[in-house]
């Protein structure tokens, strides 16, 4: 397959993607480091190169009502945000999910406050990791065109809104080749938007009325679902993304010749001694921790986690379960607990028989610096913890934590 390909940021990238997959509502507020993402789809709308509707609104709050009504009536709808803006979404990020809308939304990872921080961290997404939404993270600007692309054809085929995830200036501000695929391949990989919720005058519905706990019959005796079943059917729902997830990540391979690992990639994982786990970019840097660790004698690989929710645990599982050691990077904190990755992976091996030593590592919070050979050193202190006896640790990189 051969595209154009253009040197770019992570942001042009997500909108060069919105623009093949013809988007047909767009609502934007600005927010540190997102805001090129629409400002340059809002300049394709006003030279006449992209036709959609493009909605200014006033918050971010607003900005995700857009997006729930446009996709309610039947439109293929998009959005960007980062850190403040994301949470001020929060309760139509909820409302998106339980109305089951294939909505997609660019969130470039910036850490929250207080105090206030414009830098990257992964906090912001991981604040909002239990409302529903498929979850795919990032590591370089290509991988953000070809996911933008991949969660439409996913959340159309669910009818699941989902998030991707790519940290900010790290990725939305770096220029790196980007290929382009042609418009008519993108179009040929993803049909037009058929919706299930239509609303016509002829055929009134109420949309997501006050709904009881159990289930009842409707006015023409249909027993229509309760509250509960309802959400029963969005977690079935999250479930069943899995396979539909690594169907479209292999068909999008085939066609266009990048496959980005479905639910989670590796690196130099088979005859590892230690794996490293991480998401987003924070990932690539731990590929080059890896390749150090080995110069130094230590058998190191790394397992990138793609897809956090629906989180891979069977891969998971798959990955770790012949490693004597886990290094767990992350770039948020489950306050007053522990890194929600390293949480998640050992919820995961719980129950099938492995009992790995993992350490996690929290790093980078608020955009502080992550250094590969600083991953390597942190590893070296795990390992020699684990040969002392300590199977769980938390320790926090470059930080005055006493």
């Amino acid at each position: 397959m051969s595209g154009n390909v253009q040197i770019m940021t992570g942001n042009s990238a997500a909108a060069q993607a919105v623009k093949l997959c013809r988007v047909q509502v767009i609502s934007a507020y600005p927010i540190t480091p997102q805001s090129s993402v629409t400002e340059t789809i809002a300049n394709w709308v006003e030279q006449g190169e992209l036709k959609t509707e493009y909605v200014r609104v006033e918050s971010e709050h607003s900005v995700m009502t857009v997006c729930v009504a446009a996709s309610t009536v039947g439109a293929r709808v998009f959005t960007s945000t980062s850190s403040h803006g994301l949470l001020y979404m929060h309760e139509q990020i909820h409302w998106a999910a339980g109305a089951r809308l294939p909505i997609v939304i660019c969130c470039v990872n910036r850490a929250v406050g207080a105090p206030w921080s414009i830098f990257n961290d992964q906090q912001d997404s991981i604040a909002q990791r239990d409302t529903g939404w498929i979850q795919i993270y990032c590591r370089d600007n290509q991988e953000i065109l070809d996911t933008v692309i991949q969660a439409y054809r996913i959340a159309e085929e669910v009818y699941c809104p989902v998030m991707v995830c790519y940290d900010g200036f790290i990725l939305s501000h770096t220029t790196m080749p980007v290929e382009i695929p042609k418009a008519e391949e993108v179009d040929a990989f993803l049909p037009p938007y058929q919706p299930h919720t239509i609303l016509s005058p002829e055929d009134p519905h109420n949309i997501n009325p006050v709904i009881f706990p159990w289930r009842r019959r409707d006015s023409e005796g249909v027993l229509r679902d309760g509250y509960m079943d309802i959400r029963w059917k969005l977690q079935h729902a999250l479930e069943l993304s899995h396979d539909v997830i690594i169907r479209t990540s292999r068909e999008y391979g085939s066609r266009f010749g990048r496959d980005h690992g479905g639910m989670l990639w590796s690196y130099q994982s088979e005859d590892a001694e230690v794996l490293l786990a991480a998401m987003g970019s924070i990932a690539t840097e731990a590929t080059t921790a890896a390749d150090l660790l080995r110069e130094q004698g230590i058998r190191a690989g790394v397992i990138g986690i793609r897809v956090y929710r629906p989180f891979p645990k069977a891969e998971v599982r798959a990955a770790f379960r012949n490693c004597p050691a886990i290094v767990v990077f992350e770039k948020n904190i489950s306050y007053g607990y522990e890194g929600a990755l390293a949480a998640d992976i050992k919820a995961a091996l719980y129950g099938a028989g492995i009992s790995t030593p993992i350490h996690n590592v929290v790093a980078g919070l608020g955009g502080r610096d992550v250094k590969a050979h600083e991953l390597a050193e942190t590893v070296h202190d795990s390992l020699a913890a684990i040969a002392a006896g300590t199977r769980e640790r938390q320790t926090w990189l470059n930080c005055v934590s006493e």
